[in-house]
């Protein structure tokens, strides 16, 4: 069964990262040059991809819809069943692989695709509105 304080708390854990991402995108010169705004940009990403992550997860295990394969596949599973529309769910699964990048760094982080995906993070907030249609009466 799905716990639906879990998802509510992990679902604004992911508003919460996305309003200071939105915040930030507008950050002038002189903050962009503080060594630590970008390091700050990347964590939050992390973590706002990570809160999706444990969303799909868990609700992957809670209907049975499991195991996924890797991270990505669970918000895909997402998609295969409704909870998601299949194309975002193809879109917050790259986003996975993007999180996967910068935490683990398989290859040389580009700050260009950090600050452009800064400039456009509705993916994140597709999320959060479709999961709370999906508990709402969506599945």
């Amino acid at each position: 069964m799905v716990d639906e304080a879990r998802i509510l708390r992990l679902l604004r854990s992911v508003s919460d990262d996305l309003a200071v991402l939105r915040a930030e995108a507008t950050a002038g010169e002189a903050r962009r040059a503080d060594p630590l705004w970008l390091r700050g940009i990347k964590y939050t990403f992390v973590t706002a991809i990570e809160a999706c992550v444990d969303v799909a997860q868990h609700v992957c295990a809670s209907e049975g819809w499991g195991p996924p394969r890797d991270n990505g596949d669970a918000v895909r599973l997402l998609g295969k069943h409704g909870a998601l529309p299949p194309g975002l769910a193809d879109r917050v699964g790259r986003a996975v692989g993007f999180r996967n990048v910068l935490v683990h760094e398989y290859v040389g982080v580009d700050d260009q695709v950090v600050l452009d995906r800064l400039d456009d993070p509705a993916d994140l907030a597709d999320f959060v509105v479709a999961v709370l249609g999906w508990l709402s009466g969506g599945r």
